[in-house]
């Protein structure tokens, strides 16, 4: 049942007995005053949130996890960690001089907010000399695949002439080692395959790279303070842009690309405290609007917007005591409830105005039952949306459920005592009162067989057009200028996706490495193809022992001989080599506790007791067909498995859409089993209106070529939750037009607020708007088209 029709009905049917006739009774006041000190409690618990502005803009904390995507999340959230405060500026032009100058006037520009942004020299901060001195003592067992494929059929007599050669050759630049430690030139090629891992390399003293017929430099830049705040007032997009304009002056030829997470957590920020603006203070706007003009006296839009600010600061206090954080959408959503929560508050001053002899306390007493009931249908409404194990949806349910406990609370605990004086009758309520009288009833007639026929013709195409998507990119509302930038960044450093990665699992740190290496070996040939330009692995720095034992088997009987060779070729000793034990492995716990892990550390996941992990992400990765090949390498080395976190995440989406669809088929069902129960054979009069207005809403996104998502099924199962009232609410009261007046006006500031949400950037805020919008509307139009002729009395049920 509505909450209006409640509300009537109590206020009809439900004398006040046993109480003062017009004053508050003594429990009333107590818990008056208790509702007070929750309100002070709650006003310095705001304070102390906004203070610390435990606020969250992670896609990921919205989505649900399992055993498998918790590991992959961890992956993330560590991949994320590592860069979660840096900023990447590629400064780029056709020749490296016009290039240089323009990182030097973008550097210069920035220089003096230098207190936001502290350049980061990532040259310096390599130290060469100390990673040679970690890794020289395990030299002759540290090999690139092509160096051991070279040397399994390598010609001694040939490695001995050119170890020769490289003897008496001058070098033209700083050795790695001595010969004889090197004497086939082993050491110094692996590091360059190692260099070769990344596009980046110093140039001038600046880290450079060459891409798309451009020089570039890259700059890194540190963030001083968090990545956002409540206003998105961090001004990193200001510094930069300044910094742009610097580069760009004078030189058409420049290009500038930044990008980084503390420049999308702005974004969001910034586009969040936009629509939480818009949003919130348009609803509170147009609610206190319809207030005035229906009562035409300042002291409802007070009391209304007093519980309406209460309503949603207890909400935000709730939120981040169970949640810890409040995600910025969950108070974009949230800002739609000030066009529920006002309900309470209008229906007890349209029956203040309908019943100007009778006291606050005697009103309140006697819409009190019907308040409570309405309140309880909405709160399951809005709970129903935390049935999916999504922790953004949750946050949401809770949200909004908290908010309607408090602003009723406020409304039942303090209206009676702050409203004084009378109400009269406005222009707007007399007209709403005597407006369902003139609405048209359905029937056989010809207007109803047209407005039926046009009704499904809109319908039918708009079915037709509608288009599912599950992409969970939708729960993301970065700018597009900033999204492509991150992508153009991505491509011009060849920076793997963190999203898409092989996950190595194993019982010792040494099975994880032996089976990264497995699995680049099945990927070898995809790699030569160049249909993947390669890995970032760990054991890439650090092999496993059983291929360091075969590789230093391998250069040492080679050594060997090629010393001979020379030795006999200058006619006396050539040096002798490293005294190194044959045994001796480099490990992976020493390679972590060294400061030449710092840059790929967090590839490696030790899980504390159930065996030990790495991540291997993939560079190049472009194309959607390398992707079977990827999976299907994977699938023959055990403990290897593909991961690709956009796509589980959109599958789960998918999951969880069919099934809210099937748990919103069963709920119609026993929605329908209820009615007849009551109602009998009147009861799809209620039913049908809200059946169709959820057909209107689907077909009016295919129109609008929205997508279908999990978030419009949601609304959809809210709007069987609210839509059925207004049926109802006709059948047990066809001709009370004071009720009719307040379900006019809650329908009018729901209708309003959700019109507000659809607005939002964020897709999946948009599609659940734009579902409400239209359903809750259609429903408010068709429902009283469906009343019946006559009062409907159900058996059992008298007035």
């Amino acid at each position: 049942m509505s909450k209006a029709a409640k509300v009537a009905k109590a206020a009809k049917a439900a004398p006040a007995t046993g109480k003062p006739a017009h004053g508050l009774s003594t429990l009333e006041r107590v818990l008056a005053v208790a509702w007070l000190l929750l309100v002070i409690a709650l006003t310095v618990h705001q304070l102390q949130f906004w203070r610390a502005s435990r606020l969250d803009t992670d896609v990921m904390a919205l989505l649900p996890t399992s055993q498998r995507t918790a590991t992959a999340d961890r992956v993330l959230r560590r991949l994320a960690d590592g860069v979660s405060r840096e900023i990447v500026v590629l400064v780029g032009a056709p020749d490296w001089a016009r290039a240089r100058a323009a990182a030097d006037r973008f550097s210069a520009a920035a220089k003096p907010k230098a207190s936001l942004l502290q350049p980061v020299d990532r040259i310096a901060s390599f130290d060469l000399d100390a990673a040679l001195a970690f890794y020289r003592p395990y030299r002759d067992r540290l090999l690139t695949d092509s160096q051991r494929a070279m040397l399994r059929q390598a010609d001694p007599d040939a490695l001995s002439q050119q170890a020769l050669t490289r003897l008496y050759q001058l070098s033209t630049g700083p050795r790695l080692t001595d010969w004889a430690a090197d004497p086939i030139g082993l050491w110094q090629d692996w590091w360059l395959s190692r260099a070769a891992i990344t596009r980046v390399h110093e140039r001038d003293g600046r880290a450079a790279l060459s891409a798309e017929g451009k020089e570039w430099v890259l700059l890194t830049y540190r963030i001083t303070k968090p990545a956002f705040s409540v206003s998105g007032n961090t001004d990193y997009g200001d510094v930069l842009q300044l910094g742009e304009r610097a580069a760009a002056q004078g030189d058409d030829g420049v290009h500038v690309v930044a990008a980084g997470i503390p420049l999308h957590a702005e974004a969001a920020a910034s586009q969040a405290n936009l629509e939480m603006n818009v949003i919130g203070w348009g609803s509170l706007a147009a609610v206190l609007l319809l207030v005035w003009l229906a009562f035409r006296s300042l002291r409802p839009i007070i009391l209304v917007g007093l519980s309406l600010l209460i309503g949603t600061a207890a909400a935000v206090s709730a939120t981040a005591l169970v949640f810890d954080r409040v995600h910025l959408i969950t108070l974009v959503f949230g800002a739609s409830l000030v066009g529920v929560a006002e309900d309470f508050g209008i229906h007890y001053f349209v029956s203040r105005q309908a019943s100007p002899g009778v006291s606050p306390p005697q009103v309140m007493r006697r819409l009190l039952p019907g308040m409570a009931l309405a309140l309880s249908t909405s709160v399951v409404a809005y709970l129903a949306l935390g049935i999916a194990p999504f922790p953004g949806l949750r946050q949401m349910a809770l949200f909004s459920a908290v908010g309607l406990v408090a602003a009723f609370l406020t409304v039942v605990f303090w209206f009676p005592l702050l409203d004084r004086g009378q109400l009269r009758q406005t222009r707007l309520s007399s007209w709403l009162t005597a407006s369902l009288a003139r609405w048209p009833r359905v029937g056989m007639d010809r207007a109803s067989m047209l407005l039926l026929g046009a009704l499904a013709l809109f319908i039918a195409p708009g079915l037709w057009q509608v288009r599912v998507a599950d992409d969970v990119r939708q729960l993301q509302s970065s700018p597009p200028a900033l999204i492509e930038a991150q992508r153009t960044a991505g491509r011009l450093l060849g920076t793997p996706s963190p999203a898409q990665f092989l996950l190595v699992r194993g019982d010792s740190p040494d099975q994880v490495l032996a089976r990264e290496e497995a699995v680049k070996a099945a990927l070898a040939g995809v790699v030569a193809r160049g249909e993947l330009e390669g890995f970032l692995a760990i054991s890439d720095w650090v092999p496993s022992a059983s291929r360091q034992h075969a590789d230093a088997t391998l250069t040492h009987g080679l050594e060997a001989a090629v010393r001979e060779r020379v030795a006999r070729a200058v006619g006396g000793a050539v040096g002798a080599p490293n005294a190194a034990a044959p045994d001796r492995v480099l490990t992976l716990p020493a390679w972590l506790a060294n400061p030449v892990s710092e840059t790929l550390r967090h590839l490696w996941l030790d899980r504390e007791g159930q065996g030990y992990a790495s991540v291997m992400l993939l560079r190049g990765l472009d194309k959607p067909a390398t992707i079977a090949l990827i999976e299907a390498a994977a699938a023959k080395v055990q403990g290897v498995e593909w991961v690709d976190r956009v796509a589980d995440l959109s599958s789960l989406l998918k999951h969880y859409r069919v099934l809210m669809t099937w748990l919103l088929g069963a709920g119609a069902l026993g929605v329908a089993l209820l009615l007849a129960w009551r109602y009998g054979r009147a009861s799809w009069r209620a039913l049908v209106p809200t059946l169709l207005a959820a057909v209107f809403s689907v077909a009016l996104l295919g129109w609008l070529h929205v997508p279908l998502q999990l978030f419009s099924v949601l609304a959809l199962a809210l709007l069987l939750g609210v839509g059925v009232d207004y049926g109802i609410f006709l059948l047990e009261h066809p001709g009370d037009g004071e009720s009719w007046t307040a379900i006019v006006l809650g329908a009018a500031s729901t209708l309003l607020a959700f019109g507000l949400l659809a607005l939002s950037s964020t897709p999946a805020l948009h599609a659940f708007g734009m579902t409400m919008l239209s359903g809750v509307g259609a429903v408010w139009v068709l429902s009283p088209w469906f009343r019946p002729h006559a009062p409907h009395v159900p058996h059992g049920h008298t007035h």
